[in-house]
Order: C-alpha cells, then structure tokens, then sequence
C-alpha cells in the first residue's frame, strides 16, 4: 500500500514537472510570437510616420508605393505569426487598397521633378533633412532584404541624394550671402569656399549644381576682387598716414 501511495505521489509530482515544462514552452512561445507582432508593428508605425513626413518634400508617388509596399509585407507577417488576431487581416486588405492606388498613381505620374523650394524656416529644414535620412536608409534596408528592385533603389536614391544635396548648397549659400549683405568678407568667403567643396565631392552633375557652381566661383571672384580692392585702399591710406607723420616730423621748428 505504502508502494502505491508513493508510486502515485511520483507520478503526481512527474506530472506537476511535465505540465509546467508544457506551460513553460507555451509561454516562451507565445512570447517570442508577440515579439515578432511587436517588430513588424514597429516596422508598420515607422513606415507611415514617414509617409507623413513626405508631405514637406516634393510630390513622389513612387516612393509612397515603395513605402506601402513595406507596411504590407509587415502586415503580412504579422498575420502569419498569429493568424488568429483579426486585426492583422484587416490590416493586410487596409494595405492592399493602398498599395493599389499608390501604384496607379504613380503609373500616372509625370517622370518630371518638381521643383523643390526650401523653407526659410530653420526647423523645417532640419525635419527635412531627418526625412530624407531616414527614406535613404529604409530604401536600402529594402533593397537590401530583396524587397526592392536595384534600379528601383538606384533612381529614388539618386532623387533624394539631389535633395540632400541642394539644401546643403543652398544653406551654405544662404549664409554666405547674408556675411556678404553685412560686408563680412571674410566669413562670407568661407561659407562660399565650403559650398564650391561639397559641389566637387559629389558625382551629381545636373544642371542645377553645373549653374551653382558657375554662381559660387563668380561670387568668390568678386570678394577676391573687393579685399584686393580694400586692401589696396588700406595700403594707401597707412602710406597717408605715415607720410603725414613724417611730415610732422621734419617740418621747421618754430622759435618761441
């Protein structure tokens, strides 16, 4: 009798051990399935924070479509991981709609860019400048999982590369003008010198920065002009000076 009782507090207790070893994966599992939830959630809240952050930039259907692209890949993962969640299936054809009108937008958008018009407002600039980062590093984390085309990458990339790269231009040439309104010179040279130095590290040769470039080399040559000119009045002025000294110094004395 004792045999059995024991046999069955062995059991028992076997059983308490395998149940939990059962709850435990259960747990661990379900914790790593909302883990992966939560990633692609992440992913899905980035995307469209940066779809929201397009609305200071140029219209650019294509790059929307890459981006709604994104979400629904996510959305579709999100359902696989957890199939029995019914907002992740609404999410998937929420996305779906999307993604379909992005794409005959952009089929019928024109190739032409638009005209890009930088704010005078310093905080705009930098959220863009932010904006544009971020689409570059999203595009190339794409590319890089297979999920965009090379010359998809390669096209958009080079768009906002131009963008970068004008407003880099154009704040340097900002303030290169407004050192040369208060006849700083010297400053104003300096912003123009950088302007000239980003326009020769880049391989972009449109017609924007051939005319920048034309634009900066003829404001420096202008300001080497004007110092030589300032220079030359000061020499002018300090033999002045010393000869009106020297003057002073060598004229008669005066008898008391």
């Amino acid at each position: 009798m004792i045999a059995i009782i024991v046999g069955l507090i062995v059991a028992l207790i076997i059983f308490v051990v395998v149940i939990n070893a059962i709850q435990q994966h259960k747990e661990k599992v379900e914790a790593e399935k909302r883990a992966k939830v939560a990633k692609q959630k992440a992913i899905i809240d980035e995307t469209e924070e940066l779809i929201m952050m397009m609305a200071m930039l140029p219209d650019n259907p294509a790059m929307v479509e890459i981006l709604t692209r994104r979400s629904l890949n996510a959305a579709k993962a999100m359902l696989q991981i957890m199939p029995e969640v019914k907002a992740s299936k609404q999410k998937v054809q929420e996305f779906e709609s999307r993604l379909k009108a992005s794409a005959d937008m952009a089929a019928n958008s024109s190739n032409k860019e638009e005209q890009f018009t930088l704010p005078d407002n310093e905080q705009q600039l930098v959220q863009i400048l932010q904006c544009i980062k971020k689409l570059r590093v999203t595009l190339k984390s794409e590319q890089t999982k297979g999920a965009l085309d090379a010359q998809v990458f390669v096209k958009q990339d080079a768009r906002l590369d131009g963008m970068q790269l004008k407003i880099n231009i154009e704040s340097l040439l900002k303030r290169g003008n407004q050192a040369y309104s208060k006849e700083m010179l010297g400053s104003a040279r300096q912003y123009y010198e950088k302007a000239l130095q980003t326009i020769g590290n880049t391989s972009n040769q449109s017609e924007y920065v051939r005319s920048k470039k034309e634009e900066i080399e003829d404001k420096l040559e202008q300001i080497t002009a004007e110092l030589k000119n300032t220079n030359a009045k000061d020499a002018a002025k300090k033999a002045k000076s010393e000869e009106d000294d020297l003057d002073v110094l060598f004229q008669p004395k005066k008898k008391w």
